[in-house]
């Protein structure tokens, strides 16, 4: 008899946390999507939907890429194995785009934050991006242009109704 595979996990992406300002401070160049090394208390934690990515950032280290400064609080149940809640994780990537994220990450301004922490198919998964500072002045032109959006949305969506009534 064949074990059946995949029987326990379940499908889909189950978000855990997003960091929603990132979008907002940075600009986003480029998104990465990246397993991480947890321990068995921080994965239940996750499960419960409690994490923080606020003050999270990526930083690449022999070759290696971490994430530091994510909050996943203890688990309740948990005893003497609990985790500390900002320790920092090891994020598993290619060899390829670890290269590839830490020469551009040297350049001025650009750094690698962490966007969403979900699970997929039952594995946590983070999605990290190389983001390039914005100003004050392009934070401001970004909030321009989708008040502007919204409005003509509105316009059209008023008109259509108008029509349709």
């Amino acid at each position: 008899m064949a074990k059946d595979k995949g029987k326990d996990k379940e499908p889909g992406r189950k978000l855990v946390a997003q960091h929603k300002k990132a979008r907002h401070d940075y600009l986003i160049l480029d998104t990465y999507e990246c397993g991480l090394v947890l321990t068995g208390t921080e994965v239940k934690s996750l499960r419960q939907g409690r994490a923080s990515l606020v003050d999270g950032f990526i930083q690449i280290d022999r070759g290696e890429a971490w994430l530091h400064n994510v909050h996943i609080p203890e688990y309740a149940q948990g005893t003497w194995t609990n985790h500390s809640a900002r320790r920092k994780r090891k994020l598993l990537m290619h060899r390829v785009e670890i290269d590839k994220l830490e020469a551009k990450s040297q350049e001025s301004g650009h750094t690698i934050v962490p966007l969403a922490l979900y699970f997929k198919d039952g594995r946590a998964k983070v999605e990290i991006a190389l983001a390039k500072g914005k100003k004050e002045y392009d934070k401001r032109q970004t909030l321009r242009e989708q008040q502007d959006r919204r409005e003509t949305d509105r316009a059209i969506s008023a008109v259509r109704r108008r029509q349709r009534g």
